[in-house]
């Protein structure tokens, strides 16, 4: 998923970008108003995270204008003008949210998923697809279980899933996972699918240190065995 951020400070579009990244979002950045408005018309991200004091255009105007075309795209503030009023002005403009300065990579993850997910309920139903015993409504970014407790997911996550899913009983190299949920431009080190998987299997399996859903194939990748492989 597409993550527009647009912040004068070169620290601050580093770090969001490499969190956002991280996470399996592709992050567009911007330095200005105008840069941000010109990559929301060329890429239309589904996501815009918006500083208010930059040179040119500010984020009020920026958000003003993009709400004048499109409704729905969420669109959150991170400032560090945290006025009342502030607040106010933001989300009367039509952003869904306001993250005040300095926060931590995990609040700023939480809030953009939950704004996601806020907008595929506002759109018609997600497409869904069954992953052992979750649900998982990949725009929404989120799994049900059985319970209907529900557990938050990255874009990676949901792309490894996915794959899993369309090579069910098959056994995937690792390189092919990583192709496809990486890109082919991309390399990790060693240890970072094993790593994603281990974050993954806490999230789907009651007994991650005994998957039931993601084995392990030592030596090749992993191999997803779906319900019905174990009845």
């Amino acid at each position: 998923m597409r993550v527009l951020i647009a912040d004068d400070d070169p620290i601050t579009l580093d770090s969001l970008e490499s969190c956002l990244q991280a996470e399996g979002f592709t992050p567009l950045v911007a330095a200005d108003g105008e840069q941000a408005l010109k990559l929301y018309g060329e890429r239309r991200p589904h996501l815009v995270c918006l500083d208010i004091m930059m040179p040119g255009l500010d984020g009020y105007e920026v958000c003003r204008r993009i709400r004048k075309q499109d409704a729905l795209t969420p669109i959150l503030f991170l400032s560090a003008k945290n006025e009342e009023i502030d607040v106010v002005v933001g989300l009367e403009l039509g952003a869904d949210d306001f993250v005040r300065k300095p926060f931590g990579k995990r609040e700023l993850l939480a809030r953009v998923r939950a704004a996601l997910r806020r907008q595929g309920l506002r759109k018609k139903p997600a497409n869904h697809f069954r992953f052992g015993d979750q649900t998982v409504f990949p725009q929404e970014l989120r799994a049900e279980n059985g319970k209907g407790d529900e557990i938050d997911l990255s874009p990676r996550e949901v792309a490894m899933m996915e794959l899993f899913c369309q090579h069910a009983g098959q056994v995937l190299h690792r390189g092919r996972i990583l192709d496809h949920c990486w890109g082919v431009a991309y390399y990790p080190e060693s240890r970072t699918l094993d790593q994603h998987i281990a974050k993954l299997r806490k999230k789907v399996e009651s007994a991650p240190a005994s998957p039931k859903w993601i084995e392990t194939v030592r030596g090749v990748g992993y191999r997803y065995r779906p319900p019905q492989e174990k009845d």
